[in-house]
């Protein structure tokens, strides 16, 4: 199976309203959180006087408020996969019983395992956003940021999905070694991932199109 058509299959299955509600809830509460951050450091920051003179202050205040509502939002998309995160597994196997319904039951996985990899899922994407951005920022005056955006982001995203999927019906050392036997199409997978990250809204829909869509990668690698 291509790309584009693993692809098309994760978006057509958004109507099932399984996925639907996953979406929501993941969307919601990545919207409780920040809207509780960006209050408690907007309140925290009313608290401080910055300079003698009341119009400075004031300003200031105004400004670093404002930052403080408006900072989170570029980490909403790391909250909502982070939310969406304890999920993935559910989403696998709603996709996986309406395109692969002869595979069975898959492992089961642990909340321990679950959390440690959802923990590991926000640490890659708060990575993505934090660190990267500077670098991107800069070298794109030379052509490269976007280069070396899809390139780490990648094999990041590329990874950490099929990990999610593969470890599901693999053993570690199994699926260490399928990943890098198919480090090139994985990798393309992982930049197609991440281009979804990067359009505003449709990101949100991201951890849930990546797991499906990774679900029918994984089955297409399997057959061959």
């Amino acid at each position: 199976m291509t790309i584009p058509a693993a692809l098309y299959k994760a978006f057509a299955q958004l109507s099932d309203p399984r996925l639907r509600r996953i979406l929501g809830f993941g969307v919601a509460a990545a919207l409780g959180c920040w809207l509780v951050l960006a209050l408690a450091a907007s309140a925290a920051l009313r608290q401080i006087h910055w300079f003698d003179n009341h119009l400075a202050d004031v300003s200031a205040g105004i400004v670093l408020g404002l930052t403080a509502l408006l900072l989170p939002i570029l980490f909403f998309s790391a909250l909502a996969t982070f939310v969406m995160s304890f999920w993935l597994d559910d989403v696998a196997d709603i996709v996986e019983a309406e395109h692969y319904p002869h595979l069975g039951p898959a492992r089961e996985m642990g909340w321990a395992e679950i959390l440690r990899l959802s923990t590991r899922f926000l640490l890659v994407m708060v990575l993505i956003t934090a660190v990267a951005a500077p670098i991107y920022l800069a070298l794109l005056f030379l052509g490269f940021g976007i280069i070396l955006n899809y390139a780490v982001n990648g094999y990041l995203l590329g990874r950490e999905y099929f990990e999610v999927v593969a470890a599901r019906r693999l053993e570690p050392e199994a699926m260490r070694a399928t990943f890098s036997n198919n480090l090139g199409r994985l990798w393309l997978c992982g930049a197609a991932i991440n281009l979804l990250f990067q359009i505003p809204l449709l990101n949100l829909t991201a951890p849930v199109v990546a797991t499906s869509f990774m679900v029918h990668v994984f089955q297409s690698l399997r057959k061959e």
